[in-house]
């Protein structure tokens, strides 16, 4: 025997719905030669950055390497960093890991409301 009452209005609970995202549209990628164009640099040195992890990057169907529409920025970075620091492409990887992980500090100091400048105890 149901206990629902004609015209009364039940909520029903489920389970919470996890974030599901399609997409519609892929995501734009960019060639290694793209890249290299852009960047200025060997495709070969680019290749030699993905195997040292200091840039990221994908395999295609094909198994041709695909980069981020920000690859050329990250590609930039670390040259800058070499150039600049006269650093070799291992010490760059430590760099760039500390270098991010002050970025995520930073941003979790503007969130919390600290001002930089100000002790934490006043």
């Amino acid at each position: 025997m149901s206990t629902h009452t004609p015209g009364m209005v039940t909520a029903a609970r489920y389970a919470p719905v996890t974030s599901v995202h399609y997409d519609l549209v892929p995501a734009p990628r960019l060639s290694l030669e793209t890249v290299a164009t852009r960047t200025g640099l060997h495709p070969e040195l680019i290749r030699r950055f993905v195997v040292l992890g200091l840039v990221e990057a994908e395999r295609d169907a094909a198994g041709r390497l695909v980069f981020a529409p920000g690859a050329p920025a990250a590609v930039g970075r670390v040259e800058r960093l070499r150039s600049g620091l006269c650093l070799n492409y291992a010490s760059i990887g430590l760099v760039l890991d500390l270098l991010d992980r002050i970025d995520l500090l930073e941003a979790a100091l503007r969130r919390s409301g600290v001002r930089s400048g100000e002790p934490s105890w006043t």
